[in-house]
Protein backbone atom coordinates (compact mmCIF):
# COMPACT_ATOMS: atom_id res chain seq x y z
CA UNK A 1 0.00 0.00 0.00
CA UNK A 2 1.17 3.29 -0.94
CA UNK A 3 0.28 6.02 0.76
CA UNK A 4 -0.38 9.20 -1.72
CA UNK A 5 2.11 12.18 -2.64
CA UNK A 6 2.61 14.93 0.16
CA UNK A 7 4.79 17.94 0.89
CA UNK A 8 7.26 17.10 4.08
CA UNK A 9 8.43 19.69 6.01
CA UNK A 10 12.58 19.34 6.79
CA UNK A 11 12.20 22.70 8.97
CA UNK A 12 14.17 24.84 6.62
CA UNK A 13 12.30 24.12 3.15
CA UNK A 14 9.69 21.83 1.80
CA UNK A 15 10.26 19.20 -0.93
CA UNK A 16 7.60 16.73 -2.06
CA UNK A 17 8.33 13.36 -1.20
CA UNK A 18 6.15 10.23 -1.46
CA UNK A 19 6.35 7.38 1.68
CA UNK A 20 5.52 3.85 0.60
CA UNK A 21 4.60 2.44 3.83
CA UNK A 22 4.95 -1.36 2.71
CA UNK A 23 6.59 -3.23 -0.15
CA UNK A 24 5.38 -6.95 -0.68
CA UNK A 25 3.39 -7.12 2.95
CA UNK A 26 6.79 -5.88 4.91
CA UNK A 27 6.77 -2.92 6.64
CA UNK A 28 9.39 -0.42 4.51
CA UNK A 29 12.38 0.29 7.52
CA UNK A 30 13.10 4.33 7.63
CA UNK A 31 16.76 4.43 7.61
CA UNK A 32 18.21 8.26 8.07
CA UNK A 33 21.98 8.86 6.85
CA UNK A 34 23.31 11.46 8.54
CA UNK A 35 26.28 12.64 5.50
CA UNK A 36 24.60 11.08 2.90
CA UNK A 37 24.62 14.10 0.59
CA UNK A 38 28.56 13.03 -0.29
CA UNK A 39 31.13 10.13 -0.67
CA UNK A 40 30.75 7.50 1.48
CA UNK A 41 27.16 8.31 3.31
CA UNK A 42 26.25 9.31 -0.44
CA UNK A 43 27.08 5.81 -1.35
CA UNK A 44 25.31 4.29 1.43
CA UNK A 45 22.01 6.16 0.72
CA UNK A 46 22.28 4.94 -2.63
CA UNK A 47 22.38 1.29 -1.62
CA UNK A 48 19.60 1.32 0.88
CA UNK A 49 17.21 3.03 -1.61
CA UNK A 50 18.00 0.42 -4.03
CA UNK A 51 17.49 -2.10 -1.27
CA UNK A 52 13.92 -0.97 -0.31
CA UNK A 53 14.17 0.40 2.21
CA UNK A 54 12.46 4.29 3.29
CA UNK A 55 15.60 6.71 2.81
CA UNK A 56 16.51 10.28 5.14
CA UNK A 57 18.89 12.14 3.81
CA UNK A 58 20.43 14.41 6.49
CA UNK A 59 23.36 16.86 5.85
CA UNK A 60 24.55 20.75 7.14
CA UNK A 61 24.11 21.61 3.78
CA UNK A 62 20.18 20.92 2.70
CA UNK A 63 20.56 21.87 -0.94
CA UNK A 64 22.84 19.22 -1.38
CA UNK A 65 20.92 16.78 0.42
CA UNK A 66 17.73 17.79 -1.60
CA UNK A 67 19.72 16.93 -4.82
CA UNK A 68 20.74 13.78 -3.55
CA UNK A 69 17.24 13.29 -2.47
CA UNK A 70 15.73 13.84 -5.90
CA UNK A 71 18.21 11.28 -7.14
CA UNK A 72 17.31 7.95 -5.48
CA UNK A 73 13.59 9.17 -4.05
CA UNK A 74 14.24 10.25 -0.63
CA UNK A 75 13.63 12.52 1.72
CA UNK A 76 16.01 15.31 2.92
CA UNK A 77 16.30 16.61 6.38
CA UNK A 78 19.04 19.28 7.76
CA UNK A 79 21.46 17.93 10.56
CA UNK A 80 24.13 20.26 11.71
CA UNK A 81 26.27 17.58 14.00
CA UNK A 82 27.92 21.01 15.02
CA UNK A 83 24.30 22.29 15.52
CA UNK A 84 22.10 20.33 18.51
CA UNK A 85 18.91 22.61 17.72
CA UNK A 86 19.33 20.74 14.28
CA UNK A 87 19.56 17.46 15.46
CA UNK A 88 16.19 18.03 17.92
CA UNK A 89 14.35 19.63 15.11
CA UNK A 90 14.97 16.35 12.91
CA UNK A 91 13.94 14.38 15.52
CA UNK A 92 10.53 16.06 15.83
CA UNK A 93 9.94 15.90 11.86
CA UNK A 94 10.99 11.71 11.61
CA UNK A 95 8.92 11.04 14.91
CA UNK A 96 6.52 9.04 13.42
CA UNK A 97 9.73 6.72 13.88
CA UNK A 98 13.21 5.64 12.50
CA UNK A 99 14.77 2.57 11.71
CA UNK A 100 18.18 2.92 11.66
CA UNK A 101 20.93 6.06 11.66
CA UNK A 102 23.86 5.95 10.10
CA UNK A 103 26.01 8.92 11.23
CA UNK A 104 28.88 9.33 8.86
CA UNK A 105 30.10 13.03 10.08
CA UNK A 106 33.65 14.45 10.58
CA UNK A 107 35.68 17.90 10.41
CA UNK A 108 39.06 16.97 9.95
CA UNK A 109 42.19 19.17 11.82
CA UNK A 110 45.44 17.21 10.68
CA UNK A 111 48.04 18.99 12.28
CA UNK A 112 50.81 18.16 14.61
CA UNK A 113 50.18 19.14 18.48
CA UNK A 114 52.10 22.41 18.56
CA UNK A 115 49.48 23.30 15.87
CA UNK A 116 46.11 22.41 17.96
CA UNK A 117 43.30 25.14 16.99
CA UNK A 118 40.88 24.87 19.88
CA UNK A 119 37.52 25.95 18.46
CA UNK A 120 39.13 22.82 15.32
CA UNK A 121 39.71 20.95 17.67
CA UNK A 122 36.90 20.63 19.30
CA UNK A 123 34.39 20.69 16.06
CA UNK A 124 36.23 17.05 15.23
CA UNK A 125 34.94 15.89 18.70
CA UNK A 126 32.00 17.47 18.03
CA UNK A 127 31.36 15.32 14.36
CA UNK A 128 32.78 11.95 15.22
CA UNK A 129 31.89 12.08 19.14
CA UNK A 130 29.37 14.07 20.99
CA UNK A 131 27.42 14.63 17.65
CA UNK A 132 26.67 11.19 17.57
CA UNK A 133 25.78 11.00 20.91
CA UNK A 134 23.51 13.85 20.52
CA UNK A 135 21.95 12.09 17.88
CA UNK A 136 21.18 9.57 19.65
CA UNK A 137 19.56 11.70 22.91
CA UNK A 138 17.17 12.99 20.80
CA UNK A 139 16.55 10.12 18.17
CA UNK A 140 16.10 7.39 21.00
CA UNK A 141 12.37 8.35 21.66
CA UNK A 142 11.89 7.64 17.82
CA UNK A 143 14.10 5.06 17.57
CA UNK A 144 12.44 1.77 16.98
CA UNK A 145 13.28 -1.09 19.16
CA UNK A 146 14.17 -3.26 16.57
CA UNK A 147 16.59 -0.67 15.17
CA UNK A 148 20.35 0.25 14.99
CA UNK A 149 22.90 2.72 15.02
CA UNK A 150 26.00 2.71 12.99
CA UNK A 151 29.07 5.21 13.96
CA UNK A 152 32.21 5.67 11.30
CA UNK A 153 35.29 4.88 12.41
CA UNK A 154 38.62 4.97 10.40
CA UNK A 155 41.71 3.02 10.39
CA UNK A 156 43.78 5.74 11.47
CA UNK A 157 42.48 5.64 15.24
CA UNK A 158 44.58 2.21 15.29
CA UNK A 159 47.80 3.81 13.32
CA UNK A 160 49.19 6.70 15.42
CA UNK A 161 51.58 9.04 13.30
CA UNK A 162 52.75 12.56 13.09
CA UNK A 163 49.74 14.98 11.72
CA UNK A 164 47.17 12.38 12.28
CA UNK A 165 46.61 13.34 16.54
CA UNK A 166 43.13 14.62 16.37
CA UNK A 167 42.07 12.58 13.26
CA UNK A 168 43.61 9.05 15.63
CA UNK A 169 41.93 10.00 18.64
CA UNK A 170 39.12 11.20 17.35
CA UNK A 171 38.61 7.99 15.14
CA UNK A 172 39.66 5.85 18.35
CA UNK A 173 36.81 7.35 20.33
CA UNK A 174 34.18 6.06 18.06
CA UNK A 175 34.88 2.88 19.53
CA UNK A 176 33.85 3.34 23.11
CA UNK A 177 30.93 5.58 21.50
CA UNK A 178 29.79 2.70 19.84
CA UNK A 179 30.31 0.44 22.82
CA UNK A 180 28.52 2.52 25.55
CA UNK A 181 25.67 3.86 23.85
CA UNK A 182 24.62 -0.06 22.68
CA UNK A 183 24.46 -0.33 26.54
CA UNK A 184 22.53 2.57 26.92
CA UNK A 185 19.96 2.32 23.93
CA UNK A 186 19.98 -1.34 23.99
CA UNK A 187 17.46 -2.95 22.48
CA UNK A 188 18.82 -0.89 20.01
CA UNK A 189 21.87 -1.64 18.51
CA UNK A 190 24.99 0.17 18.07
CA UNK A 191 28.20 -0.61 16.01
CA UNK A 192 30.96 1.58 13.77
CA UNK A 193 32.42 0.87 10.79
CA UNK A 194 36.04 1.49 10.95
CA UNK A 195 37.55 1.64 6.72
CA UNK A 196 40.99 1.90 6.05
CA UNK A 197 42.25 3.67 2.58
CA UNK A 198 38.95 3.53 0.01
CA UNK A 199 38.97 5.13 -3.25
CA UNK A 200 35.51 7.13 -2.32
CA UNK A 201 36.81 9.98 -4.68
CA UNK A 202 38.09 11.98 -1.23
CA UNK A 203 41.39 11.12 -2.71
CA UNK A 204 40.44 12.83 -6.39
CA UNK A 205 41.50 15.95 -5.09
CA UNK A 206 45.11 14.90 -5.19
CA UNK A 207 45.37 14.66 -9.05
CA UNK A 208 48.48 12.59 -10.52
CA UNK A 209 49.92 11.75 -6.63
CA UNK A 210 46.29 9.83 -6.25
CA UNK A 211 47.39 6.48 -7.49
CA UNK A 212 50.50 7.18 -5.61
CA UNK A 213 48.63 7.54 -2.44
CA UNK A 214 46.63 4.50 -3.11
CA UNK A 215 49.15 2.14 -4.06
CA UNK A 216 51.39 3.21 -0.80
CA UNK A 217 48.28 1.80 1.24
CA UNK A 218 47.63 -1.55 -0.48
CA UNK A 219 51.26 -2.18 0.38
CA UNK A 220 50.44 -1.79 3.84
CA UNK A 221 47.47 -3.68 3.68
CA UNK A 222 47.40 -7.85 3.93
CA UNK A 223 45.07 -8.53 1.02
CA UNK A 224 47.37 -6.17 -1.34
CA UNK A 225 44.76 -4.02 -2.16
CA UNK A 226 43.20 -0.43 -1.09
CA UNK A 227 39.51 -0.26 0.15
CA UNK A 228 36.48 0.46 -2.25
CA UNK A 229 33.50 2.53 -1.74
CA UNK A 230 31.74 -1.17 -1.59
CA UNK A 231 33.22 -2.87 0.38
CA UNK A 232 32.28 -0.18 3.30
CA UNK A 233 28.99 -0.24 1.58
CA UNK A 234 28.68 -3.75 2.31
CA UNK A 235 29.25 -4.21 5.97
CA UNK A 236 26.83 -0.53 6.97
CA UNK A 237 24.31 -2.97 5.00
CA UNK A 238 25.44 -6.21 6.93
CA UNK A 239 25.38 -4.29 10.46
CA UNK A 240 21.88 -2.89 9.69
CA UNK A 241 20.69 -6.84 9.28
CA UNK A 242 22.82 -8.33 12.05
CA UNK A 243 20.67 -8.64 15.28
CA UNK A 244 23.01 -10.66 17.40
CA UNK A 245 25.59 -7.83 16.66
CA UNK A 246 25.53 -4.70 18.89
CA UNK A 247 29.09 -2.83 20.54
CA UNK A 248 31.13 -3.83 17.86
CA UNK A 249 33.51 -1.97 15.40
CA UNK A 250 34.08 -3.78 12.48
CA UNK A 251 37.67 -2.96 10.90
CA UNK A 252 36.96 -2.63 6.82
CA UNK A 253 40.58 -1.87 6.35
CA UNK A 254 42.59 -5.39 4.95
CA UNK A 255 44.13 -5.94 8.03
CA UNK A 256 46.18 -2.66 7.96
CA UNK A 257 46.10 -1.69 11.52
CA UNK A 258 48.06 -4.83 12.25
CA UNK A 259 50.39 -4.41 9.48
CA UNK A 260 53.75 -2.51 10.93
CA UNK A 261 55.16 -1.99 7.07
Amino acid sequence: MTAPGFVEDTGIKTIPFTRSYERAGKHMERILVIGGARALGAAVARRAAKDGYEVVIGARNLAAAEAQACEIGAMAVRIDLQDESTIAAAAERLGEGVDHIVTTGSAPHDVRATELDRDSLLAAFTAKVAGPMLVAKHFAPVLRSTGSMVLFSGVVGWRPGPGSLVKGVTNGAVEYAARHLAADLAPVRVNAVSPGVVDSGAWDRLGEKKADVLGRSAARTFVGRHGSTDDVVDTVMWLLRAGFVSGETIHVEGGARHNSA
